[in-house]
């Protein structure tokens, strides 16, 4: 299967939400990001004429003040081409989009055994209230640049 990544486009929109409930069949959160204009990296996985992945990330809090740090979510690929390479692709690509940018560094709430690959390690300093510590994970450009409690967008906390 061919999948081109590019930055999302107003009229993907509805395809994206469509695929967030089938993801997370939690269509109050997901929708909740249209409206915020949160996203500083909102990237599409298209194949043909149809969007089959997504990946957000947006600018996040840390109690010490530290600037530059993106939080990724929520990410998603449709769940018959899941296990294909797809979230893998959007992975890379907007890593490398915050790279461009000037990001910091990179948190996220997920497995371990799935965001390791990518460089992503359990953070000593830093903490999402709420989250077992080794579901709470990081990728800082430079060691030691942030510490404390990390708050994502006010979108993440959406309830409807």
């Amino acid at each position: 299967m061919d999948v081109l990544i590019v930055q999302e486009s107003p009229c993907d929109a509805g395809e994206i939400l469509a695929l967030q409930k089938m993801a997370y069949r939690n269509a109050a959160r997901c929708s909740a990001f249209t409206g915020h204009n949160v996203l500083s990296v909102s990237l599409v996985a298209v194949s043909g004429n149809r969007v089959v992945g997504h990946i957000a990330l947006s600018p996040v809090t840390i109690s010490d003040g530290s600037l530059g740090w993106y939080g990724l979510g929520p990410i998603s690929v449709l769940p018959e081409l899941q296990k294909q390479g797809i979230g893998k692709s959007l992975m890379w690509e907007g890593l490398a989009r915050l790279k461009s940018i000037g990001a910091k560094g990179c948190i996220l709430v997920g497995d371990p055994g799935y965001y390791e690959r990518f460089g992503f390690r359990s953070p000593k300093d830093l903490a999402i209230e709420g989250v077992p510590q080794q579901f709470v994970l990081a990728l800082p450009r430079e060691e030691g640049l942030a510490s404390g409690n990390v708050v994502f967008s006010e979108a993440f906390s959406a309830t409807g």
